[in-house]
């Protein structure tokens, strides 16, 4: 009964593929590319293009499939890119489906290094929009010297001074595509150039970016305050209890805030 149910699903598949010139395989290559990458960019690769083209063609039929586990995606049709959003996932401009927890391999944890980067990508790419340094494919042009200059300026973190480890980090944020460049080479100098893809305003929103802004100008003024209180002068017993609190509330705010907190990568 189960073999004879699987034959007529198989049988129904492959009269819909054969109508837009697809066939099984090209059904199983692709199902299989968008659940192991999670993301499919035409730009990237000859090979992606193929990929991302079979998908338009059933983009309907690869929804209906996918709906099944609860997985969704996100295609932005402008910039040609596909993007798979694992069950329970917030994304800017689509609806959650569910409030439900999920843990599976769809949803891929990043380190602190590389949420520190992709924040950082994030601001210089909303500047570039703000400046209209954007090329016809949604990308922008960036030295690797101005991101380190950027991860200093908006973090107060540097990075990773290890070659490999920067290499790695660098390699990581391409395979998500959101960054894009040839050799690995080029990233061992501060003059190389890489692209920032338009995909990364789908993983950090404006609120969230102005939040960290928010944060580390608050720490910041945070440091200041601690400063002057080391550069008064040993302030005379009589002081009262109030200036005393008044101290005490400056440091504790500096500890509790959201910069020296481990950055997040769910809302759940």
């Amino acid at each position: 009964m189960v073999s004879m149910a699987i034959n007529s699903l198989v049988h129904t598949l492959e009269q819909q593929l054969s109508a837009h010139n697809l066939g099984l395989d090209d059904w199983r290559a692709l199902i299989q590319r968008l659940l192991d990458y999670g993301v499919l960019c035409r730009a990237d690769s000859q090979v992606e293009a193929e990929f991302y083209d079979h998908f338009v063609r059933i983009e309907e039929l690869v929804d209906e499939y996918l709906s099944l586990m609860g997985v969704r995606f996100q295609h932005d049709t402008h910039f040609q890119f596909v993007r798979i959003i694992p069950p329970g996932a917030r994304v800017p401009g689509l609806e959650d489906e569910t409030d439900e927890p999920f843990n599976g391999g769809f949803r891929q944890r990043l380190t602190q290094n590389e949420i520190a980067l992709i924040l950082v990508l994030r601001a210089e790419y909303d500047k570039a929009l703000r400046e209209g340094m954007i090329d016809e494919q949604g990308c922008v042009a960036i030295s690797l010297e101005a991101v380190a200059l950027g991860m200093k300026n908006l973090l107060r973190r540097a990075l990773p001074e290890n070659i490999g480890e920067r290499r790695q980090l660098f390699k990581r944020l391409r395979q998500l595509r959101l960054l894009h460049f040839v050799h690995e080479a080029d990233l061992d100098q501060a003059e190389s150039w890489i692209k920032i893809r338009p995909l990364i305003l789908n993983l950090v929103t404006n609120e969230w970016l102005d939040k960290i802004r928010q944060d580390v100008a608050a720490h910041l003024a945070n440091i200041d305050d601690q400063q002057d209180t080391k550069d008064e002068p040993a302030a005379p017993e009589e002081n009262t209890a109030d200036e005393q609190q008044t101290r005490s509330a400056r440091v504790t705010a500096g500890k509790n805030s959201l910069f020296n907190e481990p950055l997040a990568t769910d809302d759940n």
